[in-house]
């Protein structure tokens, strides 16, 4: 047994990256379903498919409590999979909740009521179809009154990181903060809806400008579960040794990964 990390390409290995620091002795099983990446042109119901496959696979490994490392299936999928997917005995925890609560200034797992912040004009960058879910708003709106949200649909940011243009998503994320800041000249805070932002994290700052705060998803997840494994200690699971997993080809998806993470990892077929 491990803790699963899912998401559908690589962005999840911000979040793995940074769990793994947070929580050295967690082993964790890390599922990139690369063959379907990207999920954020995809519709609701292929995006609920993908993501459930995915996890029947993760449970074959072990893992009762897996991390959904990808906005997009957080927005699209995990509502319904909690109402209606989900066994008694497994867990699927999203990377909004963690995201928002650090925006608000909550601490974790405060349901009190919504109430006034500090933040008023919030951009979110995220993937066509996270944008058009609406699940940041619907749980900012469970939290926060009077926040401003506006939201760029940053297509294409995705599969330039995949495919390891590094130049091209540089000028794709600047297309679309001028895009947003057509829209919203002056936010204060500027959310990066998707785990493979975080790679991107100093253009988004440097084209938004040094008075904006960019809120960033790893290290707020890492710490969110953290604090879920020290109240629920028997999801952490008795495994040892972390394992990668891809439905891609495992040779080009581990030439990517230790890119990234910038030491050796090791993907095998799903």
């Amino acid at each position: 047994m491990a803790v699963g990390i899912f998401d559908s390409g690589l962005g999840g290995l911000t979040v793995l990256d940074a769990v793994s620091k947070a929580l050295p002795d967690v082993p964790f099983v890390y599922y990139g379903d690369n063959a379907h990446a990207p999920y954020g042109v995809r519709d609701a119901d292929d995006i609920y498919n993908l993501t459930t496959a995915a996890l029947e696979r993760m449970w074959e490994e072990g893992c009762d409590l897996v991390i959904l490392a990808c906005n997009t299936a957080s927005a699209a999928a995990l509502r319904r999979m909690q109402e209606s997917f989900l066994p008694t005995d497994k867990r699927a925890l999203g990377v909004f909740v963690p995201l928002i609560e650090a925006l608000t200034e909550r601490q974790w797992g405060d349901n009190s009521p919504p109430r006034e912040v500090a933040v008023k004009h919030v951009a979110l960058f995220a993937t066509p179809a996270t944008v058009s879910s609406r699940a940041f708003q619907r749980e900012l709106a469970f939290r926060a009154i009077g926040v401003d949200v506006e939201a760029q649909a940053c297509g294409g940011v995705v599969d330039a990181i995949e495919d390891g243009d590094m130049i091209l998503a540089d000028a794709l994320v600047r297309s679309h903060v001028d895009a947003l800041m057509r829209k919203m000249p002056t936010p204060e805070a500027a959310i990066l809806g998707c785990t493979h932002y975080p790679l991107m994290e100093d253009i988004f700052q440097d084209a938004l400008g040094p008075d904006v705060k960019v809120y960033s998803q790893a290290n707020l997840v890492a710490a969110s579960l953290g604090d879920y494994l020290k109240r629920h200690p028997n999801m952490r699971g008795a495994g040892e040794e972390s394992k990668f997993l891809t439905t891609g080809d495992p040779a080009r998806v581990s030439a990517r990964a230790t890119q990234f993470l910038r030491r050796k990892i090791e993907f095998s077929a799903a």
